[in-house]
């Protein structure tokens, strides 16, 4: 999901991650870095107590989703982490695919 924000020098972007899994968690916030962006707020929710949201990871991430808001000024750069992103998914999938038969 996209967001804009309008400062006075450019138009700020957002992109709205939510649900990503912990082990792509480092791959994603270098990808984050490498161009140009910036990570707004990063979020463990509760899958089953919508109350609880922390902005830091809690002691046993068991039962929580990983949710992050990344800005940039340009929304080519985001499009790019969304589609980096989804072809990483892709790929681990098909690669799990290929295990199990």
């Amino acid at each position: 999901m996209f967001i804009s924000n309008n400062c006075k020098d450019c138009t700020y972007n957002r992109l709205e991650m939510k649900n990503i899994d912990k082990n792509i968690l480092p791959w994603l916030e270098d990808i984050i870095d490498e161009n140009k962006c910036r990570i707004e707020r990063k979020e463990w929710k509760s899958k089953y107590n919508s109350y609880v949201v922390y902005d830091y990871e809690p002691f046993c991430t068991e039962g929580f989703e990983i949710n992050l808001i990344i800005s940039a000024c340009d929304v080519a750069y985001l499009n790019f982490i969304k589609y980096l992103y989804d072809e990483k998914i892709s790929t681990i999938e098909y690669l799990n695919n290929c295990i199990t038969i």
